[in-house]
């Protein structure tokens, strides 16, 4: 894996933004950032933030969030990954070679998800293509000195498959067509890695989602190094009775985050409530912010082998630490 070195010692960690202008320009002046030349920079020439994903979608600013975000990359103040949004924008705007289809599909569902982008963006314009092809240089993760980034889940077998397979995670024009293609093992690790992890319960058990289906697949807390059982390691389960007792399988308790590892930051799972450490090397800083939430920021200091709280900070008065 090819290691992100830099002479910076100070990285502001910044997550899914969504389209919130307000709420991004907001955080980087409580970090310190000016716009000088129409690029946003910190006085400290030892800082720069990064930028863990989601940009678009939700909010109304698409267009002046990728213009900060960009920038600041193309200027050198700023590192950004990729997001399950520009994934799903890449898809949505580009056709399958071999069937003339988009390769995520114009439903309603998917228009409505994608609405706030297309107002500024409209499909086959050049505005759209620019933003597109540039999200195309976007990782799916980064590796630097002392921590890790991703937008969902770092999932070791997933980031290696696709180290050893990508441009140290930047996918090609084909790659992101295989990543579309549900019979590609490049779509289950990128869907990993944008998207989070998914598990199979053991065979015949299922529990009863928020409205009342059936299911028999949970959402994997990756992060929960301490899980004994189903139930500690799902989300999204309304009633972790359900699950069964059995004890956890090995092969799942190896893609669980280990304790010894670097620090590791993402974004993606619309957190709500007071800020919390999922492990003391694990922390998400999505608090929903693409709607009524805060935008959240962590100051990591190179050197640190831990996280602590009071390095995070927030749009919502009250909130910084």
């Amino acid at each position: 894996m090819r290691l992100v070195k830099s002479s910076m010692s100070t990285y502001d960690l910044i997550p899914d933004i969504h389209g919130q202008t307000d709420k991004l320009t907001s955080i980087l002046k409580t970090l310190g950032y000016f716009q000088k030349n129409g690029s946003w920079r910190n006085s400290d020439t030892d800082r720069k933030c990064v930028f863990l994903g989601d940009y678009i979608d939700r909010g109304a600013g698409n267009e002046s969030v990728l213009g900060i975000v960009r920038g600041m990359v193309e200027e050198g103040s700023a590192q950004a990954i990729m997001g399950n949004h520009e994934l799903n924008a890449i898809h949505y705007h580009t056709m399958n070679p071999n069937t003339g289809v988009p390769l995520r599909a114009w439903s309603k569902t998917n228009n409505d998800q994608h609405a706030s982008f297309l107002d500024e963006f409209p499909v086959g314009s050049k505005k759209a293509f620019e933003q597109i092809s540039w999200m195309q240089t976007l990782p799916l993760f980064l590796e630097l000195d002392d921590f890790r980034v991703v937008h969902a889940c770092w999932n070791s077998e997933s980031i290696e498959f696709l180290n050893e397979n990508t441009n140290s995670g930047v996918l090609s024009g084909d790659q992101f067509v295989f990543a579309a293609d549900s019979n590609s093992e490049f779509k289950n690790h990128v869907d990993i890695t944008t998207k989070g992890l998914e598990v199979n319960l053991p065979s015949g058990a299922t529990f009863s989602d928020i409205e009342g289906a059936k299911r028999s697949k949970i959402r994997v807390k990756w992060w929960n190094s301490l899980a004994k059982t189903w139930a500690d390691l799902s989300m999204s389960v309304p009633d972790p009775s359900e699950l069964p007792a059995s004890p956890l399988p090995s092969s799942l308790i190896r893609m669980i985050y280990p304790l010894n590892s670097k620090p590791v930051f993402f974004g993606h799972y619309w957190l709500t409530g007071s800020p919390k450490l999922q492990a003391h090397n694990v922390l998400c800083l999505d608090y929903s912010a693409g709607y009524d939430g805060p935008l959240m920021a962590y100051t990591f200091q190179a050197g640190s082998k831990a996280l602590y709280l009071q390095h995070l900070s927030s749009t919502a008065s009250g909130i910084k630490l």
